[in-house]
């Protein structure tokens, strides 16, 4: 059964099987907003698939979970991909992306994206959904007026 060589989250990716790959904004760990449930409009999902030269050639079930931190589902989505080549004794691994559209997160917390090979779990991104909040002011000892916390 094929593993997972890498996986991680971007902004954006492009990543074509057998192809080079582009990303913008990889290695997305964290996103905030200012109010939930949050509504995130793309995230890409990276994964680089290790195939061996016997799985070369046949078709390998994808699958992709989101989990919120009380466990419930949030997002899902499946798939297949087949590796294709001569077959010359080594591994190879096949890179593909996933769009997420428009993730609708219902509270902050700590989501997971769980992966899955030929339905066993092969690995797991933690994603921290967090609100963010404008700065507040305060009453500055020096001047009597207004001041940001933040500042």
């Amino acid at each position: 059964m094929p593993d997972i060589d890498y996986a991680f989250l971007a902004d954006a990716a492009d990543a074509r099987p057998g192809e080079k790959f582009n990303i913008l904004g990889g290695g997305v760990s964290r996103i905030g907003g200012r109010g939930f449930p949050l509504v995130h409009p793309h995230l890409a999902l990276v994964v680089g698939l290790v195939v061996t030269t016997t799985e070369v050639g046949h078709d390998h079930e994808i699958r992709f979970i989101l989990l919120a931190p009380d466990g419930s589902q949030v997002a899902e989505g499946s798939g297949s991909i087949r590796a294709e080549g001569p077959g010359d004794g080594g591994d190879q691994v096949v890179t593909f992306a996933v769009d997420f559209w428009n993730l609708a997160f219902p509270a902050p917390g700590t989501y997971s994206f769980r992966i899955l090979v030929g339905g066993s779990e092969r690995k797991r991104l933690p994603l921290v959904v967090a609100g963010v909040f404008p700065p507040m002011e305060v009453q500055s000892p020096e001047t009597g007026g207004p001041r940001r916390l933040d500042a």
